[in-house]
């Protein structure tokens, strides 16, 4: 359950923010799943970047876009993982929407996912704190490791009410190249769906 107020968020960032290179007024929020390629919100500006000490995992099941309660997709989240990067795009929010759009993204992400405030290392260099939506393993839709087969099989009998789990999936690595990044977790799954569907 998303508890983190808008307030509290921008406490939260002054209060650990790691250096000077960010407003302690401004919110930025990182994505790297759909929020690269699907950024239904109103933000101020965008940039690449990248986290530290995680990986992205098919591993957050999807009942209520890219699946259904009875046979869920597979969505992206944060695994913690020593020496690994995780690309993707940070956006800082309209200060005057902020809290709407955190509404709005709380709503989008309500599937598992919680806030998380971390460091955030932009593709210009600076250093900024910003918020991301982490599933972890103990909320009630995550499934958890699978090899490439079985998430892309998973993957291609999936469809919700945001559409189907393949466009998930291909959109995704579409936008990593997009923004000169790669991932191999990603490439991997969408190469194997290719694979399958041409069977």
């Amino acid at each position: 359950m998303l508890l983190t107020t808008f307030d509290s968020t921008i406490k939260n960032m002054a209060k650990i923010s790691a250096d000077k290179t960010n407003d302690a007024n401004s919110i930025w929020v990182f994505g790297y799943g759909s929020l690269i390629w699907r950024a239904d919100f109103d933000y101020a500006e965008v940039q690449p970047g990248y986290i530290k000490h995680f990986s992205r995992r098919f591993w957050q099941g999807s009942p209520d876009h890219r699946g259904t309660p009875q046979s869920p997709g597979r969505v992206v989240t944060l695994i913690e993982q020593a020496d690994a990067i995780c690309w993707g795009n940070a956006y800082r929010l309209n200060q005057a929407s902020a809290t709407q759009t955190l509404k709005h993204l709380d709503h989008r992400e309500k599937g598992g996912y919680d806030r998380r405030v971390l460091p955030i290392h932009l593709k210009s260099g600076e250093k900024i704190q910003g918020l991301t939506y982490h599933a972890t393993q103990d909320n009630e839709s995550y499934l958890g490791e699978a090899t490439t087969v079985e998430i892309a099989k998973q993957v291609i009998k999936s469809l919700g009410p945001s559409g189907d789990n393949i466009e998930y999936v291909l959109n995704l690595e579409k936008a990593l190249a997009d923004i000169n990044a790669t991932d191999d977790h990603v490439t991997d799954i969408a190469k194997e769906i290719r694979a399958l569907l041409k069977r």
